[in-house]
């Protein structure tokens, strides 16, 4: 199977890579979907993640957001895995041509990747929603920017102007960007070769994306089933990093 996506790799010249949590977790970062994450959230805060992760709830009650948010959204010490640098080595061959990712915590651009669409954003983009200035990671990490009118801390970031500052995240019951959805679909439309890494295509209406693919080569990489298994030339039930560590990398 490696040999296989060797040679794939090797005749293609216009690749594009759609990935999900698998990638993520490989550096450590625990996907909130899980089984895992969905019972922790229900121990903690009594809700689930998607209701906690709604732009309602963000509305509603943006101290529960915020917390659930930091301690289970952001990883400052993640770093990229051998799926990352593998990704930003082709793109710095001229092999692949984007990187979908349904990611948020910008460990393709850390590894050097420049061609990234976020589908559902970054954490290390936030935006006033009174003024609209915008603020860096840190910004919302540092507990004097979390205060409440009265000084008091609750972990929400507030801007100079006094609004509350969102992070530029897709919440559940929010669209996604319009430029990103046209970047990403014409990628994957005019690539030669696809590859699906770390996703079971099963959020929406972001894996919807892939049917857009009209290329040659089509593979999977990912340790359980997925939508596109039937209609993929390759399927390895590997885990990501080690399969790019041995066709890329090496």
């Amino acid at each position: 199977m490696y040999e296989e996506l060797k040679n794939i790799i090797e005749e293609s010249s216009s690749i594009v890579f759609f990935g999900g949590a698998g990638v993520s977790t490989e550096s450590g970062i625990p996907d909130f979907r899980s089984e895992k994450g969905l019972y922790n959230a229900k121990q903690e805060y009594g809700r689930s993640p998607e209701e906690m992760l709604s732009i309602d709830f963000f509305e509603r009650d943006p101290v529960t957001f915020f917390d659930y948010y930091k301690k289970n959204l952001i990883a400052t010490w993640a770093k990229p895995n051998d799926a990352h640098k593998a990704l930003a080595k082709l793109e710095e061959e001229g092999k692949l041509r984007a990187v979908v990712t349904q990611n948020i915590d910008g460990l393709h651009q850390m590894a050097g990747s420049k061609a990234v669409y976020e589908l559902h954003g970054s954490v290390h983009r936030n935006r006033c929603r009174w003024c609209g200035k915008k603020y860096d990671l840190d910004y919302i990490l540092n507990e004097e920017n979390c205060k409440d009118p009265k000084g008091i801390a609750d972990g929400v970031p507030r801007c100079s102007c006094g609004g509350i500052v969102k992070p530029e995240v897709v919440l559940y019951g929010e669209m996604l960007d319009e430029d990103c959805i046209r970047h990403s679909v014409n990628a994957i439309s005019g690539a030669d070769t696809l590859i699906i890494g770390g996703t079971s295509l099963a959020v929406y209406p972001a894996a919807g994306f892939v049917q857009y693919f009209k290329g040659k080569h089509l593979v999977v990489i990912n340790m359980s089933a997925t939508a596109m298994d039937r209609n993929a030339d390759l399927v390895i039930r590997d885990p990501i990093g080690q399969v790019f560590l041995e066709t890329v990398l090496r």
